[in-house]
């Protein structure tokens, strides 16, 4: 009698990765509905982990980012052999990553070449990156049987989430629900400053969506609070700023309210995608067509200039005007927060 797969997934430490990933997991699920599928990554990721119903269990890496730690992960690996995978598939290219399933002697170890990964790695997967180019691709081809195309519809993410924890973040806060259509705006990006619409035009659309009624959220961590409370300044006071101020898992709940989101390419961006809302990503230095949002609703600005996409933390030639040439008024158009537009003044 054959025992269902056990998988143990090798995750990505950037939270639009995990998010993507799900299409991965997914695809498992398609494929051997009776498999387990655990998810070891950062810290970090976990409160996605939980939001995705195929996962059966999130396991914290204990590593700090960058840090080879070999004889930390190879105790690690260790640790794990007991828990008998009859499969890893790691996500991440590195070297460092492909150590934990080898010591925790996982038979199959699946993965693109990578990172000098030779004997860690023993089920590689060339990566043709014409024929994968976006991130979901190469993800969900890796957990097809090797040498498989890609199905003719690649499952979306889609993360679950909680009314009843939102309402509670929200009164640890002193706030409520609003009566009102929310608008949540997501101004910041931990990549850098060559992924962030400018502060100015988050304002207008947050102008524009007061102005019709709708309450509007300024999203963003710890990292983000200066944009945040700029825009904020722009508005009047009037927003709702959680710069800072909430986790992960409150973010993920507090998304789900909203009627509309407006978001640079970010990790909240391809969280809002998962969440089904109606969706305006603005790209800047990085690909639309590498990372899209997974999602019917979304618009995508992204100009496609010469100079992009660079995948600069910070615009080489200085104007940054991949995204300075984006207008806020074509922005408020995409989100259709207006019922009659031809009364609304363009900011």
């Amino acid at each position: 009698m054959l025992h269902p797969k056990k998988i143990l997934v090798i995750g990505p430490a950037w939270v639009g990765d995990m998010v993507l990933a799900q299409s991965l997991f997914k695809t498992l699920k398609l494929q051997s509905p009776d498999c387990t599928i655990n998810v070891a990554a950062p810290t970090w990721t976990l409160p996605l982990i939980e939001r995705m119903p195929e996962v059966s269990q999130g396991i914290a890496l204990p590593f700090k980012h960058g840090q080879l730690a070999l004889l930390e992960r190879i105790k690690f690996g260790k640790s794990m052999r007991a828990q008998a995978y009859t499969q890893a598939i790691i996500l991440t290219n590195s070297f460092k990553s492909a150590i934990l399933p080898f010591f925790a002697n996982i038979p199959q170890r699946t993965s693109f070449a990578g990172e000098m990964r030779y004997g860690l790695i023993n089920d590689i997967r060339p990566l043709d990156k014409k024929k994968l180019p976006r991130t979901v691709d190469r993800f969900v081809a890796l957990g097809l049987p090797a040498g498989a195309t890609l199905p003719g519809k690649i499952p979306s993410p889609a993360l679950t989430s909680s009314k009843g924890s939102a309402i509670a973040a929200l009164q640890a806060l002193g706030l409520e629900i609003p009566e009102v259509k929310i608008l949540g705006l997501c101004p910041g990006a931990e990549y850098g400053e060559a992924k962030r619409w400018p502060a100015e035009y988050y304002a207008d659309v947050a102008n524009a969506a007061l102005k019709s009624g709708w309450q509007v959220w300024l999203f963003g961590s710890g990292k983000d609070v200066t944009v945040t409370t700029k825009i904020n300044q722009l508005a009047q006071q009037k927003c709702v700023d959680l710069g800072g101020k909430t986790t992960l898992r409150d973010a993920i709940d507090l998304l789900s309210l909203c009627e509309a989101v407006v978001s640079n390419d970010s990790g909240l961006m391809h969280i809002a995608a998962a969440l089904d809302k109606k969706l305006v990503a603005i790209y800047g230095s990085s690909n639309p067509h590498h990372t899209p949002p997974m999602n019917s609703q979304a618009v995508v600005k992204y100009l496609g200039l010469k100079c992009s996409p660079c995948f600069k933390r910070v615009c080489p030639l200085i104007h940054t005007n991949c995204l300075k040439q984006i207008p806020s008024n074509l922005v408020i158009a995409d989100i259709k927060l207006f019922p009659d537009p031809i009364k609304f003044e363009a900011c």
